[in-house]
């Protein structure tokens, strides 16, 4: 789930939103294949699908990475592209700690 988090914040301008959506179907990927479940990409297209959507991945980044659901799901959903790029960069810090934690534990 590592991604730069200024490309999420920088490439929906220079692609008219689409990235947005690319993130997002991305996002929902590896939340799936991690064993939580998201609802499809295609909800983003209804009107008021985008507000179900960003709730079913913030509850399955939530099951993936432990990242609060709530505070996910508010930034994905009021701050758009830069809600999108907090949150990424909240998932390559959750990745970073995570890879430079010990995993033996170290008996002094």
């Amino acid at each position: 789930m590592r991604r730069s988090a200024a490309a999420v914040l920088l490439l929906p301008l220079i692609t008219f939103g689409i990235y947005s959506i690319v993130w997002c179907a991305k996002t929902r990927g590896e939340v799936n294949r991690a064993g939580a479940a998201a609802m499809t990409t295609w909800w983003l297209l209804c009107p008021f699908g985008a507000f179900w959507y960003f709730w079913s991945l913030a509850k399955g980044m939530n099951a993936v990475t432990g990242l609060g659901t709530g505070g996910n799901y508010a930034l994905m959903l009021l701050l758009g592209n830069i809600g999108q790029a907090i949150v990424q960069a909240r998932m390559n810090g959750l990745g970073a700690t995570a890879a430079t934690a010990p995993s033996v534990p170290v008996v002094a």
